[in-house]
């Protein structure tokens, strides 16, 4: 998997000049803070509680129409603008859960009482970098939880196709069976990826095969 890149937060006396600007109308200047953090909300936010690129990218362009619909509600803190971006994108990704109920490493009530935390500590949130490694952090664990359930033989499987991005090819020949064989391999693995994620298994249970 590629390694997350935070990108560096705006001076604060910058970020604050662009959200007046935007707050009085200035398309341009909320445009500078969306590309400044749409990747961040993109890849730290949306993806790991969606668990698909198109959805996610689906997600993304929601939020930055309704942050440019509601950013007149913005207030200035110094925590910065990101916190409310934030907030924005955990209820897009709330209202698509709970309108396709996917099975996502993420379920509704997880990020309902994501958005009520965020939103009783937005003055004092942590920074972007905090943020943005937290979220990670989150999904990373909930993805280790998960794949520790599995067949080992599963687990391999996704950890080299889906984690590390290694090709078909190269991890069919790790598995020792031939590509059309991996295919198969790597669907029941993502079905039993799905199950283990959807039922938190009994501790001692074992693994999902």
């Amino acid at each position: 998997m590629v390694p997350f890149v935070v990108s560096p937060r705006l001076p604060p006396e910058d970020e604050r000049r662009l959200c007046e600007a935007a707050k009085s109308g200035d398309r341009k200047a909320l445009g500078v803070l969306l590309r400044n953090y749409g990747p961040i909300l993109y890849r730290a936010v949306l993806l790991p509680r969606l668990g698909s690129e198109a959805v996610a990218q689906d997600a993304l362009a929601e939020t930055y129409a309704r942050v440019v619909e509601r950013f007149s509600q913005f207030s200035w803190q110094d925590c910065g603008v990101y916190p409310w971006l934030r907030v924005v994108a955990l209820r897009i990704a709330l209202d698509i859960l709970r309108s396709k109920k996917r099975e996502t490493l993420f379920q509704p009530e997880d990020i309902a009482r994501e958005i009520e935390r965020s939103e009783s500590g937005m003055a004092s949130s942590p920074d972007v970098d905090v943020l943005a490694a937290r979220d990670l952090e989150t999904s990373k664990a909930r993805v280790e939880a998960a794949l520790a359930k599995l067949n080992p033989r599963y687990e391999r499987a996704i950890r080299l196709r889906v984690i590390e991005e290694r090709p078909r090819e190269e991890v069919a020949r790790e598995l020792g069976v031939s590509v059309s064989t991996f295919d198969v391999v790597l669907h029941r693995a993502l079905t039993a990826l799905k199950k283990a994620v959807a039922a938190d298994a009994a501790p001692g249970e074992e693994a999902i095969s």
